[in-house]
């Protein structure tokens, strides 16, 4: 019986990452940056949440980008401290883009509201010490478009502060989410479109998802190879957007394909998000947090990754 396709891409990948452990297994002796986004775990102290993932071994953090005023969100000294009593380094800040602050959006204080919120987390992210900022190029939770001129407004909003990301050290790493959520920029491609329409040195790499890179993309492995060098992130969850091992995500192709990448490397991290399903998750980050809950998403999702990884890096 012949392969199915998608089997003769996980196979073509299987393929790579074997001659890589056979001909220079010295590639492989790092393992991946796992960290954590910590925006899904709701209204809920950041001190208890450095100490969960403590627990579960995991020595990053993607902060929440809770800048929404110049008087809101952490404090980066006090953050600092909390998370160095824990162990854990800042891995890159969740830049959070709704239609209030929409690079996209048709009306004009939309637009400068996003500026301003970029201004604010690219000094927070590099006084973090922190990689990269998300940036999600229209709102999350619109999926229709406002106009045929929503991709330009983007671009040229997003180019008015691309020179802080050079300023201050920070990798402005654009984000593909899937047409149920946003109107523009859905797949690795669009994002590759998007940064060369920018066409700036501060904007230069990707944000992956898995989560939605299973309604977008033909091949989620496949997909991380074309981002190539642009990768310095990637989102995790199942395929239930739940915790991973919950579901019929298939984990093992995706660690080889980002340890063929050479993913297994300072700045690069593998960042669980386990959200769950629906159109706009948004509203988790304002939620009652169920500790317990989320203290087994977590050491869950920790504990399958590792055992998946040491499994095929040996």
């Amino acid at each position: 019986m012949t392969k199915q396709r998608y089997e003769e891409k996980n196979e073509r990948i299987r393929s790579a990452f074997l001659a890589l452990k056979r001909e220079q297994p010295e590639r492989l002796r790092e393992r991946l940056n796992l960290s954590w986004s910590n925006w899904g775990f709701g209204m809920e102290s950041l001190e208890t949440s450095a100490k969960r993932l403590q627990r579960s071994g995991i020595g990053y953090i993607e902060l929440h980008g809770n800048h929404y005023g110049p008087d809101l969100g952490y404090r980066a000294k006090e953050t600092i401290d909390i998370l160095e009593a824990h162990g854990i380094k800042t891995s890159g800040v969740c830049g959070m883009f709704s239609a209030d602050n929409d690079l996209s959006s048709s009306r004009a204080p939309h637009r400068q509201a996003a500026i301003d919120y970029l201004k604010r987390e690219i000094e927070f992210t590099a006084e973090m010490g922190g990689s990269y900022l998300l940036v999600v190029p229209g709102a999350v939770g619109r999926p229709k478009a406002y106009d045929d001129m929503e991709f330009q407004r983007s671009v040229d909003t997003l180019g008015i502060v691309a020179d802080r990301f050079v300023e201050y050290g920070v990798k402005a790493a654009i984000e593909p989410i899937r047409a149920a959520e946003v109107s523009l920029v859905r797949t690795i491609a669009d994002a590759k479109a998007y940064i060369a329409a920018v066409d700036h040195p501060g904007v230069q790499h990707i944000n992956a998802d898995v989560y939605h890179m299973q309604a977008e993309e033909a091949h989620i492995g496949e997909a991380l190879l074309e981002a190539g060098e642009r990768l310095v992130n990637l989102h995790m969850a199942d395929s239930n957007r739940g915790a991973l091992g919950d579901g019929f995500m298939d984990l093992d192709t995706i660690i080889m394909a980002l340890y063929v990448l050479g993913f297994n490397r300072e700045g690069r991290f593998v960042t669980p998000e386990p959200l769950g399903p629906g159109g706009d998750p948004y509203p988790a980050m304002y939620g009652k947090p169920d500790a317990a809950k989320l203290d087994d998403l977590v050491a869950r999702t920790a504990a399958y990754f590792r055992e998946r990884e040491a499994f095929l890096v040996g």
